[in-house]
């Protein structure tokens, strides 16, 4: 049995748990990115309700902005999601007039997701409610820090990948 008794836990732990778990657990560079994402997705989906919007359809909609033609399997690989989930989305957005699907020209089966008009411009819109909550972390980060995480988190995506 593993003695945890002597056992320092982060000053953000209230209790001792005798769970299986490092002492450096939530010191680690993946929590402190894991809460970061809970803080600004939370923030995201707080500032889009006002635009009858999730932060989900959010992505979705960039993704599809991004690579037009995506297929809801990439789009779900592209956002790390089941192809379920996207299949959900996409009907939701697409009742909604901001997405359409069109057969693939050569495979009959493939159906590929665009953007309408009502799409982009929900987007538009979409996109101006984050970029406000990039620049409130900007401001709070400063410039140059900003630069760096972005440039640090573009290595840590890197490291990952090359894993």
């Amino acid at each position: 049995m593993l003695d945890t008794s002597s056992v320092s836990y982060p000053r953000h732990v209230r209790h001792q748990d005798e769970g299986p778990i490092a002492a450096d657990a939530l010191d680690r560079v993946s929590w402190a990115l894991r809460q970061a994402d809970w803080a600004v997705q939370g923030l995201k989906e707080q500032r889009l309700r006002s635009l009858g919007m999730a932060a989900a359809h959010y992505s979705l909609l960039i993704c599809v902005h991004t690579e037009p033609g995506l297929t809801g399997a990439e789009a779900a690989r592209r956002l790390n999601v089941t192809p379920q989930a996207v299949a959900s989305l996409v009907s939701r957005l697409e009742g909604r007039g901001q997405l359409e699907r069109r057969s693939h020209p050569r495979h009959r089966h493939v159906q590929e997701l665009h953007l309408t008009d009502a799409g982009r411009e929900v987007l538009r819109g979409a996109d101006d409610v984050v970029s406000e909550i990039e620049e409130q972390i900007a401001r709070k980060l400063g410039r140059d820090d900003t630069t760096r995480l972005t440039a640090l988190l573009g290595q840590v995506a890197d490291a990952v990948r090359d894993a």
